[in-house]
């Protein structure tokens, strides 16, 4: 029983919708664990499915224009942009893997941004970057400037016009009029163009980024080759590591290394007549200090006392004596030393004597007070 183009739209619309909602799930999933393989898996088949369909119904023909389009089939014309995003997201192991991935992401975003070019949907801006590309798709970068100062407002400019699309794409969905299923269609559709046109600015920044990533790994070295394995087989057609014993149990001593596997034999000699080792031992410099090592403290013991530190550092001058309450108490006189008292006598008659002559605001002639 064939479907219904009715039916077929209706399927579209479900599995592409189901696809967006694992693509944006992806993000708050950890990098290859099975949730976020599954969540991968079921977005890229979703999104390639959904392309698989778009092309069954011919939705989309050449020789149409972006008027002629359903409002409800905008939407579908960044499948292949997403399809793009997925394909980035596909674990690797190699370097070699990892461009094979990055190519055919860049091949699906070319698809998209040349449906866009048909559908008239570029823009002056970006046809001219989507134009720069096709000249040469490998070397091609969003900012076409070498001086740093011009590619630093370049830059600015382009950050700036993908904030604009952003904020305008925000105001238009947050319209109460703005309802995907029976809304304002008029403003329906100037929200899914303007995702478009968002879509259309990542769309070229990635595909740089994807370029410079491209030249990133054309300089990655190349990995050696495995080694093979030349070891001569037994006569059965097996390995030779995968000799058995006599009781069928595998042969544990077996060692890829040319000399013969050491005695495990612990109480044995260390050594053979002819010199040889007979199984593992560590040559020591002098027993007695290992020996006295072994029930010492696993922390470094003090070398001298608080008293001795304190000591030495008085003799490095790093102590300052002096100061405090105790430099306020004044010594005793020693009555004994008379010299001493008479110095101190004269000194106290010279103070006055100096006192008597210049009294106090003597020499205060400007500012009295």
């Amino acid at each position: 029983m064939a479907t219904s183009p009715e039916t077929e739209s209706h399927s579209l619309k479900t599995l592409f919708a189901n696809a967006e909602e694992r693509k944006l799930s992806i993000a708050s999933l950890q990098y290859n664990t099975p949730e976020w393989t599954a969540a991968y898996t079921e977005a890229l088949q979703g999104f390639t499915e959904c392309l698989r369909l778009s092309r069954d119904m011919a939705l989309f023909s050449s020789n149409e224009t972006i008027d002629d389009l359903a409002t409800a089939d905008l939407p579908f014309l960044s499948i292949q942009y997403h399809l793009a995003e997925i394909t980035l997201k596909t674990a690797f192991t190699t370097p070699e893997a990892r461009v094979g991935v990055v190519r055919k992401a860049r091949d699906e975003f070319e698809a998209f941004l040349t449906q866009m070019d048909h559908y008239d949907l570029l823009g002056v801006q970006y046809a001219e970057q989507y134009l720069r590309f096709l000249d040469d798709r490998d070397k091609f970068s969003a900012i076409d400037a070498r001086d740093p100062a011009a590619r630093r407002d370049a830059k600015m400019a382009s950050f700036a016009a993908e904030k604009q699309i952003r904020q305008r794409l925000a105001t238009l969905r947050a319209n109460p009029r703005y309802i995907e299923n029976g809304g304002d269609e008029d403003l329906v559709r100037e929200t899914y163009l303007a995702n478009l046109e968002l879509q259309i600015h990542d769309a070229l920044q990635q595909i740089d980024s994807v370029n410079r990533e491209l030249d990133i790994l054309a300089q990655a070295p190349p990995r050696p080759p495995q080694p093979q394995s030349s070891g001569p087989l037994m006569a059965d057609g097996g390995d030779p590591r995968s000799r058995r014993t006599a009781s069928g149990k595998p042969e544990t001593d077996y060692s890829e290394r040319l000399d013969a596997p050491l005695s495990r034999n612990p109480g044995g000699p260390l050594l053979s007549k002819a010199g040889k080792p007979l199984q593992p031992f560590t040559l020591v410099g002098n027993r007695q200090d290992l020996k006295k090592g072994v029930f010492r403290p696993g922390h470094n013991l003090p070398t001298m006392s608080i008293d001795e530190y304190l000591e030495e550092e008085k003799r490095r001058g790093n102590i300052i004596e002096g100061g405090g309450a105790a430099s306020m108490v004044k010594p005793e006189p020693d009555e004994d030393n008379e010299e001493k008292a008479d110095a101190e006598t004269m000194k106290a008659r010279k103070w006055d004597d100096y006192k008597d002559d210049n009294p106090r605001g003597a020499g205060n002639t400007v500012n009295r007070g």
